[in-house]
C-alpha cells in the first residue's frame, strides 16, 4: 500500500506533464477535427488544418502518421518560424473507399519540444454519385479573365433521383446545370461553372453544393480551385517586424512588380502605428514604398494591414505586418 501511494502521485504528475506538453502544440492550430459531410465517389475532397507559430522558438514538423488508408495528410511547411503559418492537409480518398470513413492523424513536433496532436476527420463516401473530373479547378488564370469548367454527374440508382438546386456562398461563381439523360436507372447531369472576371486575386478554395431530393443524404459538395493571378506582387506580403520596445522604430521597403507601368495613388494602414508616403514619378513596373513602425507605448501583440492601391483599377495588393511589443 504504501509501495502504491508513493508510485501514484508520480504517475498523476507524468501525465500532468504530457497533458501540458500536448497542449501548448495543440493551441497552434485552429481546429482538430472536421467532417466532410457527404461527398461523391471520385470526388477530390481535402481539409486544411491550418496552425500558426505562436511562439519565439522555431517550430519543426517531423512527420504525419495516419489510422486508416481513406485518408492520406501532407505537411504544406515543416519548419514554422515565429507568426509563420503553414497547414497539415488531409485528403479523403474518395476514389478507393466507401460509405462511412473516418481516421485520427497525429502530428508529431519534435522542435523545440517534443509532442504530438491528433486531428480526427470523418465522412460519408456515395457509391452511387460520381463526379467527372472530381474537382472544379480553373487552374492559374489572369485576374479580369473569366473562365468556365464542365463537370459531368453521373448518378445510378433511382430512376426519379434529381437535383433540385446548387448552392454556394462564393460571389464569384455562377452555375448552369442541364440534365443530360435520364432512363436505365441512370441520370447524368452537366454542370457549367463559370468564374467571374472581378474575382479577387489570391487562391480561391470553395466548393458548390448539390441539393437533391434524396431524404437520406440530401446535399452532396463538389471542390472549387483556382489560382487567380494578380498583375501586381508584393514582396513581402508578411512582414513580422520583431520584437520591439515602446517607441521603438523599424524602417521597411516594400516592393511592388507590375506586368505592365503602373502608379502607386495610396498607401493605407488600419493603424496609427504605420506611416507611408507613395512614391511619387513616372508610372514604372518595379516601385518601392517606405514604410515605418512606432512601437506604441503599450506591451502586447499586434497586427494591421498595410493597403497598397494603384492606377490599375482595382489591383492593389496587402501586406499583412504583425509585431509584439516588450518592455
Amino acid at each position: 500500500m504504501i509501495r502504491f501511494l508513493l508510485i501514484a502521485p508520480c504517475l498523476l504528475l507524468a501525465l500532468t506533464q504530457q497533458a501540458t506538453a500536448q497542449e501548448w502544440a495543440r493551441k497552434m492550430f485552429t481546429a482538430t477535427s472536421h467532417d466532410f459531410g457527404d461527398v461523391a465517389r471520385g470526388a477530390k475532397t481535402e481539409y486544411a488544418f491550418e496552425l500558426q507559430n505562436i511562439f519565439k522558438e522555431p517550430i519543426h514538423i517531423s512527420g504525419v502518421r495516419t489510422s486508416c488508408g481513406c485518408t492520406t495528410p501532407r505537411v504544406t511547411k515543416d519548419t514554422l518560424n515565429t507568426w509563420e503559418k503553414g497547414a497539415v492537409i488531409a485528403h479523403f480518398n474518395t476514389d478507393t473507399f466507401l460509405g462511412q470513413r473516418g481516421a485520427t492523424l497525429t502530428v508529431t513536433i519534435d522542435k523545440p519540444y517534443y509532442a504530438e496532436v491528433q486531428l480526427s476527420v470523418k465522412g460519408y463516401i456515395h457509391s452511387d454519385v460520381v463526379f467527372q473530373p472530381g474537382l472544379v479547378d480553373f487552374g492559374s488564370v489572369d485576374q479580369g479573365a473569366e473562365v468556365a469548367r464542365r463537370v459531368q454527374v453521373n448518378f445510378t440508382g433511382r430512376t426519379d433521383w434529381k437535383i433540385n438546386d446548387v448552392r454556394s456562398a462564393n460571389p464569384n461563381l455562377l452555375v448552369r446545370l442541364d440534365e443530360v439523360s435520364r432512363g436505365g436507372s441512370r441520370v447524368v447531369y452537366d454542370m457549367h461553372v463559370t468564374l467571374k472576371g472581378d474575382a479577387p486575386a489570391g487562391y480561391l478554395r470553395d466548393q458548390l453544393n448539390l441539393v437533391t431530393n434524396d431524404r437520406a443524404r440530401p446535399t452532396i459538395p463538389i471542390g472549387v480551385e483556382a489560382i487567380v493571378n494578380s498583375p501586381l506582387t508584393l514582396s513581402p506580403a508578411a512582414w513580422f517586424v520583431g520584437v520591439v520596445k515602446p517607441g521603438q522604430t523599424v524602417d521597411k521597403q516594400l516592393i511592388i512588380r507590375g506586368k505592365k507601368p503602373f502608379r502607386v495613388t495610396d498607401v493605407r494602414c488600419n493603424g496609427d502605428c504605420f506611416t507611408a508616403k507613395p512614391p511619387s514619378g513616372e508610372a514604372k513596373t518595379l516601385q518601392f514604398v517606405p514604410i515605418t513602425f512606432t512601437a506604441p507605448a503599450t506591451p502586447g501583440e499586434m497586427a494591421a494591414q498595410i493597403v497598397i492601391e494603384t492606377d490599375l483599377g482595382s489591383a492593389t495588393v496587402v501586406c499583412e505586418a504583425t509585431a509584439k511589443i516588450e518592455e
